[in-house]
């Protein structure tokens, strides 16, 4: 995806959280976050974007810790979400392509990465949002979620700190069945997981994965963030790798 596709999807994730949240109201439980309420959600959130914008900003090129959150409630909290939100879209619009800062996943420059990181980060917990609703959470663009499909696996899980490890070698394939992305996860105990991106793989690779996870893109995308339950997408094999992976696959704030 390109950056300026990345900011639209910032943008629209980032204003539909806020309808869920003003819908679901600040005491209304967040499903997908056991613990929270929407008010902590919105907390959260809005501490992401305004440290997010100071790197895009002010140009740190060394890591730099967030502000806290903030000490609000109700529709003051909102409207300050609300303003950060549109502060973030704004930078990111407005900073240029030779923009240097600090990352911390693999991107094509600093502008990518933002960009990328903070569309993937707002559509994740628009989703938390509305699972306090009764429908649930909705759609994602098929385009966005193999983006953010890739972003977790090659990304996220790439990197040394990744927990999902097995104590024998095994195979994880990800197939989006109305995309026809594929991605084959190596892993082991010794190493973090290793992942290629390709087409249809051959019928012997296919049958050498240990578990596949097979859907929808969109339903693969929130199923591998823990945002819907397994039973969302298609799970065959070794049902042991799929529990591991939701036992431990999940990426926290630091």
């Amino acid at each position: 995806m390109k950056i300026t596709e990345h900011i639209t999807a910032l943008e629209a994730a980032g204003l539909a959280l806020a309808d869920a949240a003003a819908e679901a109201g600040p005491d209304a439980g967040v499903p997908t976050c056991p613990g929270w309420r929407i008010r902590d959600l919105l907390r959260h959130t809005t501490m992401v974007h305004r440290w997010a914008t100071a790197f895009v900003v002010e140009g740190h090129t060394s890591y730099r810790p967030d502000g806290g959150e903030p000490d609000l409630d109700g529709d003051e909290l909102l409207a300050y979400y609300r303003e950060g939100h549109a502060a973030l879209v704004a930078a990111l619009r407005a900073a240029p392509e030779s923009l240097e800062s600090w990352t911390f996943l693999p991107a094509p420059s600093p502008l990518a990465f933002w960009a990328r990181r903070q569309a993937h980060e707002t559509a994740v917990h628009r989703a938390d949002a509305e699972s306090a609703l009764a429908a649930g959470p909705g759609a994602v663009d098929p385009a966005l979620a193999v983006d953010g499909i890739d972003e977790l696996l090659r990304g996220f899980h790439g990197r040394d700190g990744s927990r999902v490890r097995t104590p024998e070698p095994r195979i994880l394939r990800v197939r989006a069945t109305d995309t026809g992305d594929v991605w084959t996860v190596r892993l082991s105990a010794t190493e973090p997981p290793r992942t290629e991106r390709g087409g249809e793989a051959p019928a012997a690779e296919r049958a050498a994965a240990d578990v596949e996870f097979s859907g929808a893109a969109d339903r693969l995308y929130l199923t591998l963030w823990n945002r819907l339950p397994a039973d969302a997408v298609t799970v065959t094999g070794d049902d042991a790798v799929a529990r591991l992976w939701r036992k431990s696959s999940g990426v926290t704030w630091k």
